[in-house]
């Protein structure tokens, strides 16, 4: 066996390591470290890149001069070469991301802009059967307003807003709510609805449809990037499952 780490008395082997990185779950930040590091190689930075990624990670540890850079490195155990691939990996990961993903992202934002789609609605809800109808017909004669209704009878924390939320996106709202709210006219009111114990009048006040702005285009290309490494950590699972179950037929 090699000896791979000394921690005060103790030497750690190599199998050792293995399996105090499962016993504390570290195994998959290990891997996932490891796929990552493997996607990146193909790229690099310029020296203006990795200048000012050198200063903003030491910025950001808080080490303002180079004597204090320099203690800091000592203390850590880290060379001026291990300092700077921690400071470039950062960049090295968004290079990736950018050229991997940002030329699908429009086609992926079409395929799920209903998840970021947002509403504004107005929301009267009640326990009383009786009263949700009274209350819909008091709106629908304009007796009294929508607002000064849900302040008065609704029972939820809408109450206090004159019934109205948002903006909230549709995904995160109740699947009956939600499908209701798309396909509403604005300012529509709908007859009580009955979901659970509740009774509810809703109205959409305003549809805030999804744009692929920056920060969208943002998100996505992170949120592809998660889809992608949590694709390569199964795979790596998977294979770590069969070489298991091919040894375990040997022995």
């Amino acid at each position: 066996m090699t000896k791979v780490l000394q921690v005060e008395s103790n030497s750690l082997i190599e199998n050792k390591v293995l399996l105090l990185l499962h016993r504390y779950q570290l195994m998959p930040q290990l891997l996932q470290g490891i796929i990552i590091d493997k996607a990146i190689t193909n790229f690099s930075c310029t020296d203006q890149e990795r200048q000012v990624a050198i200063e903003e990670f030491y910025q950001q540890h808080q080490l303002s001069s180079p004597q204090v850079q320099q203690a800091w490195a000592v203390s850590q155990g880290f060379t001026q070469e291990q300092i700077e691939e921690m400071a470039l990996r950062p960049v090295l990961i968004e290079k990736f991301k950018q050229a991997t993903w940002k030329p699908q992202v429009e086609s992926y934002f079409v395929n799920c802009r209903s998840r970021f789609d947002q509403v504004i609605y107005s929301l009267i809800r009640t326990q009383d059967y009786g009263l949700a109808q009274e209350v819909y017909f008091r709106i629908q004669e304009k007796e009294q307003s929508f607002s000064e209704l849900a302040r008065q009878y609704s029972t939820g924390v809408e109450a206090y807003t004159g019934g109205v939320s948002g903006p909230v996106p549709l995904s995160k709202l109740h699947p009956v709510i939600a499908k209701i709210l798309s396909l509403s006219q604005l300012e529509h009111v709908w007859l009580p609805i009955r979901i659970e114990e509740w009774f509810l009048i809703i109205r959409l006040e305003k549809f805030l449809k999804a744009q692929l702005d920056e920060s969208m285009q943002r998100y996505l290309i992170d949120e592809m990037f998660g889809n992608w490494l949590q694709q390569q950590m199964q795979q790596v699972d998977s294979l770590q499952r069969t070489i298991q179950a091919h040894e375990s037929a040997i022995h």
